[in-house]
């Protein structure tokens, strides 16, 4: 059913936690005006869905990233040669590793948002998977929202070629929308910084499964051609892994910002004399 505000494109709600399909663009010409009003979009949707992209040339598809912000040049993924922006995802070359996840959260200042084109897609399988971390957040009971609001996370990778560590507040408040969603993830959350490790792997396994229930996702089946924009801000995804087939992609991943949130209310936990604090090992890639 198309949505009923007024907009010059198409645009088709996936689900009713977040999700949507627009319809009626053409990224390779898109305008000042159409480029705006994608972006309100996104904002209200969280991630948007263009189908049938399949004349986008590599300079287009830079300038249309960078209308966003900065973009990044990624520090182990291939790239297209001559446009070291445009990262190449393959699933014969580590791009299939499923797990719900924000994209590099270990780094100071995570992205703000991911555009992904699936170039060749499997004949079956191979979705992707998008979950709200607003809604995930709203549906927390006062007592631990008030809870969450004053802790911190310390988030990380230990992989060949990449060691990064960064501590972010759990909640985080959006820069442009003001809502507050949750923001640790499975593949790289190592611990709650003022909590115990008991305390702290409890609470990480309940918001992780609980931030990706079925009611606050959605699900994309690709086509070739296909175009998904995400806000990193106020998501998680995960890449269904039941395909055989290849499946290739190019991503233009957009700089981000310093997450903020309310200011800890509590100091980072001190383990007592000859205790040995030991947070879980964190060293998944992203996956799409």
């Amino acid at each position: 059913m198309a949505e009923s505000m007024t907009t010059a494109f198409d645009v088709r709600p996936l689900s009713g936690a977040l999700g949507a399909e627009v319809r009626g663009v053409r990224l390779a010409e898109i305008t000042d005006e159409e480029f705006a009003e994608l972006r309100r979009l996104l904002l209200r949707y969280l991630v948007i869905f263009i189908r049938g992209q399949h004349d986008w040339p590599p300079g287009s598809r830079v300038a249309f990233g960078r209308r966003f912000g900065e973009l990044e040049v990624h520090p182990y993924l291939p790239h297209l040669e001559g446009h070291p922006e445009i990262q190449i995802i393959d699933s014969e070359q580590d791009g299939k590793i499923p797990i719900w996840h924000t994209d590099m959260t270990y780094s100071p200042n995570p992205p703000i948002g991911s555009i992904l084109q699936i170039v060749r897609s499997p004949g079956t399988g191979g979705d992707t998977m998008w979950s709200n971390q607003y809604l995930a957040y709203e549906a927390l009971s006062a007592p631990l929202r008030e809870l969450l609001d004053g802790l911190t996370a310390i988030h990380a990778i230990h992989i060949p070629g990449l060691d990064s560590r960064a501590e972010h507040p759990v909640v985080r408040v959006h820069p442009e929308t003001g809502r507050r969603s949750l923001f640790v993830n499975r593949a790289h959350t190592s611990h709650i910084a003022q909590l115990s490790r008991n305390e702290s792997d409890a609470l990480l396994q309940f918001l992780c499964e609980f931030s990706t229930s079925p009611e606050f996702t959605c699900r994309h089946r690709w086509r070739d051609g296909d175009v998904a924009i995400w806000d990193n801000r106020a998501t998680q995804h995960y890449a269904v892994d039941d395909y055989a087939e290849r499946r290739t992609g190019l991503r233009v991943v957009v700089l981000g910002d310093s997450p903020d949130g309310d200011r800890p209310r509590w100091e980072h936990f001190r383990p007592r004399p000859g205790e040995r604090y030991a947070p879980a090992r964190v060293n998944a890639k992203e996956s799409y």
